[in-house]
């Protein structure tokens, strides 16, 4: 995984302003490699939709894959031939690498790809990037897996696409339906900064740059598609599903570590709601409510397990002392890394003894129920030992929460760096202690082609259509 480059931080979401004449504000990237049956078709429907219904003037690239057929003629034909197309040539082969390659080249504000084969409808592409442009979204993908899209494709495609979504959400905690649809598109801003990161250069460049995208805190706009299956693609499954499983494991890996600067991906303050202040509520506190609860649900049903346990072999107060001091230990473990966001050895030895003598109250409460319990009733069920101390801890729970908010955990040490306004100190990050600055807003600033300065594209109007792949697709 990268991390040697300092990408900076994301730009502010502001609507498109108005570009010199003639100057693209989309470029449609189709990747191809040894299509030469279906380039020209593909290229001549999606120009003629762009400038029936696109109220924007575009540009379309062809991003030739190292083709050892005709395709090199036939992109050159068309560029020659089509006002508004351009080919470039790359000697590599690898969807990502061509992407990466056009859009950090290009000077449209708004950047999308496609697939030769047009398997998404084109009336999709104005939703797509409609968001973009308004400033609303950073990224926009289209989804085959949301409600109202419309699909069609055989069994064994839909296995391993829904699959595939199902091992992100559970790995890597992706929130986004659909990583492996052809049809994406981002704001050139967005890219400068976010490109730098993604390592893959095959098909998993997609997956790796919505996941870096969620985690900086972009947001992603999703477009329901109707979507019909290439049958003449050729899909190596095996092949492409295994490099993708290996990107998934390289990407959880280095965001377990740490290893990615996602904090420097920050956006400028304010901008984000979350920055925000509110009245009476302080900053953090929903998301550390959700955390403790969850910590504390899994410690209850840990604590009652080690209870059943050692009450087998001998008395209630032994056993919940016991089964107290173990999940107790665990609990601050837990709280501290999860809830509030402490990372690292500094202050562990702490943060455990005062977890203690949070511990020791809880102790205090539950043993005070015990004993209340065995004064109304000297051979008590166990059941309604359980549910006694279920309602001491509940009460114990509400005393820790407030504890480790406004004592254990107050300095958050070690834990996620403050957002800052503008002008204040930025947090320290060792080699990158100052973020890098923020970069322009302005989309329509020119930028050079790998083979020279592009000219301006057409004016004119229409959506695109989507490139699509499935894991283990090739072409």
């Amino acid at each position: 995984m990268r991390t040697d480059s300092s990408p900076g931080t994301l730009p502010a979401r502001e609507h498109l302003p108005a570009g010199p004449a003639g100057a693209p504000v989309l470029d449609v990237v189709i990747p191809v490699y040894n299509e030469e049956r279906d380039l020209q078709p593909c290229v001549l429907r999606l120009h003629e939709h762009l400038e029936r219904t696109f109220p924007y003037p575009f540009r379309i690239t062809i991003a030739d894959n190292a083709s050892t057929d005709a395709t090199p003629e036939v992109a050159r034909r068309l560029e020659a031939r089509i006002a508004g197309v351009r080919t470039l040539r790359l000697e590599q082969k690898g969807r990502g690498r061509a992407l990466r390659t056009v859009w950090s080249a290009s000077d449209a504000p708004v950047l999308a790809y496609m697939d030769v084969d047009l398997s998404t409808d084109l009336n999709a592409l104005l939703p797509l990037v409609a968001p973009l442009i308004s400033g609303h979204s950073d990224l926009a993908i289209g989804s085959r897996l949301a409600r109202s899209a419309r699909v069609v494709r055989g069994p064994k495609r839909e296995f391993i696409s829904r699959s595939y979504n199902l091992i992100l959400r559970g790995s890597l905690q992706a929130r986004f339906s659909d990583a492996q649809c052809g049809f994406k598109a981002i704001r050139r801003d967005v890219a400068q900064v976010l490109l730098p990161l993604v390592e893959d250069t095959g098909w998993f460049f997609d997956t790796e740059m919505l996941v870096l995208a969620e985690r900086a805190g972009c947001r992603i706009h999703e477009v329901p598609v109707d979507w019909v299956d290439d049958p003449d693609s050729t899909v190596h499954i095996v092949r492409t599903a295994t490099e993708d499983l290996k990107g998934v494991w390289r990407v959880g890996k280095a965001l377990a570590t740490g290893s990615l600067p996602l904090d420097r991906l920050t956006r400028p303050f304010g901008d984000d709601p979350r920055d925000r202040e509110i009245m009476d509520v302080p900053k953090g506190l929903a998301r550390q409510l959700v955390g403790f609860c969850v910590v504390g649900g899994l410690s209850t049903l840990f604590y009652l397990l080690l209870y059943s346990g050692f009450r087998l072999f001998t008395g209630s107060q032994v056993a919940n002392a016991l089964a107290l001091l173990i999940s107790a230990v665990a609990n601050t473990a837990a709280n501290r890394r999860l809830t509030f966001g402490v990372r690292g050895p500094g202050g562990a030895v702490r943060h455990q003894a005062q977890g203690l003598v949070v511990f020791g109250i809880g102790l205090a409460l539950t043993s005070g129920s015990l004993v209340a319990l065995n004064a109304a009733n000297a051979h008590p069920a166990h059941s309604t030992e359980l549910a006694v101390l279920v309602a001491a801890n509940l009460a114990a729970t509400v005393l820790r929460f407030l504890l480790f908010r406004i004592w254990v955990f107050s300095d958050r040490d070690g834990g996620f760096p403050e957002r800052t306004a503008p002008g204040g100190p930025a947090p320290s990050h060792g080699a990158h202690a100052a973020h890098p600055p923020v970069l322009p807003t302005s989309p329509f600033r020119a930028g050079d082609a790998a083979d020279g300065t592009w000219p301006d594209a057409t004016r004119r109007p229409g959506p695109v259509r989507p490139y699509d792949t499935d894991p283990g697709e090739t072409r």
